[in-house]
């Protein structure tokens, strides 16, 4: 009979020093981080639109600066008429409004002075002709002599002041036409022309600088030019002394 004779077991060798080492699997590598190349490609198509954009941009400002000359520092002005009471007392007898046309040397009122007994009454009159831009009185109210009662603008005379900034005046000649933007009608195409330049600025050097600035130095204060502009086209809009407007003057 044959025997089999079986393989010793043999036992997992052991460091004398501690006991036995397991072995781990390995890892996989480490994945590199960024950006794919979609990813990439679509940052670079941005950051040159966004350049072309700045550059059309300043194409465009640069081509309608060396034909205008802007500014929204303008507002709608006239020659006022001022109605004034001519004596003491109480208003009697006040037949305008705002937005009512008066002559030149029409009665609008009465001034009845105030006592015991009949006391007379003095016509107040409009010392031109226009329309009633502000009323400031009331049926029966006391006035003092000289308070302003109301005002008015000879529609003829409105005109536009724009104030130009002293770097931009040498763009600006009588005779240039005017486009105008009006703020309470947005929809208006009102045009003009330029009829009067002022000779001095509006501003000059002073002597009190800013608090965050050398205190030894006198500092420059923004200069302006008052422009006169005459209204050619109104295109429908109701222009008022004190309405904001904004002003490109044509070379």
């Amino acid at each position: 009979m044959i025997e089999t004779e079986l393989a010793p077991t043999v036992a997992p060798a052991q460091d004398s020093a501690g006991p036995p080492i397991k072995a781990f699997p390995q890892s996989d590598p480490p994945v590199k981080s960024g950006l794919r190349r979609s990813t990439k490609i679509a940052l670079i198509v941005v950051a040159v639109l966004s350049l072309l954009e700045v550059a059309a941009f300043a194409g465009t400002y640069a081509l309608y600066t060396r034909h205008y000359v802007s500014t929204d520092n303008a507002q709608v002005d006239g020659d006022q008429i001022v109605i004034n009471a001519p004596a003491t007392g109480n208003v009697t007898d006040w037949s305008i409004s705002e937005g009512s046309t008066v002559r030149d040397n029409q009665a609008v009122g009465r001034i009845q002075a105030v006592g015991s007994g009949a006391q007379p009454k003095r016509a107040v009159r409009s010392p031109g002709a226009g329309t009633i831009a502000v009323n400031a009185v009331v049926e029966g109210q006391y006035v003092t002599e000289g308070t302003t009662l109301a005002a008015a603008y000879d529609p003829r005379s409105i005109y536009i002041t724009a104030r130009v900034a002293d770097t931009d005046i040498g763009g600006v000649q009588l005779g240039q036409p005017v486009d105008i933007a009006v703020d309470a009608y947005p929809d208006a195409d009102v045009s003009g022309v330029v009829i009067g330049i002022q000779a001095a600025a509006a501003g000059k050097l002073t002597i009190f600088p800013s608090l965050d600035a050398d205190p030894t130095n006198p500092q420059k204060v923004d200069q302006y030019i008052p422009v006169k502009i005459s209204i050619s086209n109104y295109d429908g809009a109701r222009l008022l002394p004190g309405m904001s407007v904004a002003v490109d003057i044509r070379r």
